[in-house]
């Protein structure tokens, strides 16, 4: 969502259009955020898309014959028992680094943490860095968005959860690297889709993460943010309405 949908934190009507082309084309359209399971809830039921994966992996909503359900990828006890040694950890490394704090939206999630370093905040990337080093020297996994440091502890990140949300919503497993599926993103908290999706792009900003991020996306729009992925949006469309001609 953050930097691949939104334009200078903001959705633009013309990004929600391009949603609503995709879905009356036909096409399964999914969010994979970072962003809280209080979040995810809302766009779920607001915007044209088939499900939301939340929180890098740790949740998800997909319509069904029953309406909306959530899915969680770990079991109540190891959620209760993360999220406590969770907050812990996270608690210890905000002490450690001057300025950091919990993402106002943190209020929100159920199964991560997010630590604020380019929303409200502005850290800058040498801290952003700290805490991220900080936290896994804790064990916690931690990465960034473009605007927050997400951490979480449990076995699931944002390839992880796509792959049950497949198994889940349309009873099929994901092929990835067949070329049927198409993953946009633009920050670090995306390499495991970029090197997973054989059809991977990232919006023009990814240019700045280009030479951190462990797995580049295989395509790179002309247009930074929500423009981005209007125009990706575009380019998936405009062969199918040529075929329909």
């Amino acid at each position: 969502m953050d930097g691949t949908l939104t334009t200078s934190h903001r959705l633009r009507a013309q990004t929600i259009r391009a949603l609503e082309r995709l879905a009356e084309a036909g096409l399964k359209v999914v969010l994979v955020s970072g962003r809280p399971a209080g979040w995810g809830e809302a766009w779920a039921r607001t915007l044209p898309v088939e499900g939301v994966i939340v929180e890098n992996g740790g949740l998800f909503f997909v319509r069904g014959a029953k309406g909306l359900r959530k899915v969680y990828l770990e079991p109540p006890k190891e959620r209760a028992e993360n999220r406590r040694r969770l907050r812990s950890e996270v608690l210890r490394v905000l002490k450690r680094v001057p300025g950091a704090q919990l993402s106002s939206d943190s209020a929100y999630t159920e199964v991560d943490l997010a630590i604020d370093y380019n929303e409200e905040a502005r850290l800058g990337d040498t801290a952003a860095g700290r805490i991220e080093a900080l936290l896994r020297e804790r064990g916690v996994t931690a990465v960034r968005s473009s605007v927050h440091v997400n951490c979480w502890l449990g076995r699931f990140d944002k390839l992880i959860a796509t792959r049950r949300f497949a198994r889940e919503a349309w009873g099929q497993a994901l092929h990835p690297e067949d070329g049927r599926f198409v993953y946009a993103g633009d920050s670090f908290n995306d390499a495991p889709m970029f090197q997973a999706f054989a059809l991977s792009v990232g919006v023009a900003n990814v240019r700045s993460v280009l030479n951190r991020i462990e797995a580049p996306p295989a395509f790179i729009t002309r247009a930074a943010e929500g423009r981005g992925f209007e125009e990706l949006a575009r380019a998936i469309l405009v062969p199918r309405d040529r075929l329909q001609e």
